[in-house]
């Protein structure tokens, strides 16, 4: 069961899982950087962030990572950037993560993928941290992860969130 989602607040995927939860009424939070920084300026306050002591994407990237049992990254190819940092900083941290390929991988199947995942990495309950590309790269990625993730969220929870409004 996922019993929270976490994110740094950045456009793109982050965003995407944020708006998952708030639209399936889960408790939502995470880091960001200082001043609420993202490429599109200030982080829209309906996202209940805490504020790092720093501006750098880094510092709440691995601090995500560490708050969280579990990582999920979506992007279109391979990772890279920030991306790539989450890998790594899951890694160092010991922690489980995913990445999901939306260039290769179908709703459907990435949706039981995530799902029997979660079931092996978190067999009770799981606060999951939710990363990717930024919206200036994969101007569609908030949209198809919020989709996918509520998707998740009512298989893994046993509860139908539909319809997706806007």
């Amino acid at each position: 069961m996922i019993s929270r989602i976490v994110s740094g607040g950045q456009t793109g995927a982050d965003r995407g899982g944020l708006d998952a939860a708030i639209h399936c009424g889960l408790p939502h939070g995470g880091w960001c950087p200082q001043g609420r920084r993202a490429e599109d300026g200030v982080i829209p306050s309906v996202y209940d962030l805490m504020e790092s002591s720093s501006t750098d994407y880094r510092t709440r990237t691995e601090a995500n990572v560490v708050d969280s049992d579990a990582t999920i990254i979506f992007t279109y190819g391979l990772l890279e950037d920030g991306s790539l940092l989450t890998a790594e900083f899951a890694e160092k941290h010991s922690k489980p993560w995913l990445h999901i390929d939306l260039n290769t991988t179908g709703r459907r199947h990435a949706v039981e993928t995530i799902v029997e995942w979660l079931r092996t990495k978190c067999p009770s309950t799981c606060e999951l941290n939710v990363a990717g590309q930024r919206g200036s790269k994969a101007p569609q990625i908030a949209q198809v992860v919020k989709a996918w993730l509520i998707d998740v969220i009512s298989k893994a929870n046993g509860k139908l969130f539909y319809p997706i409004g806007e």
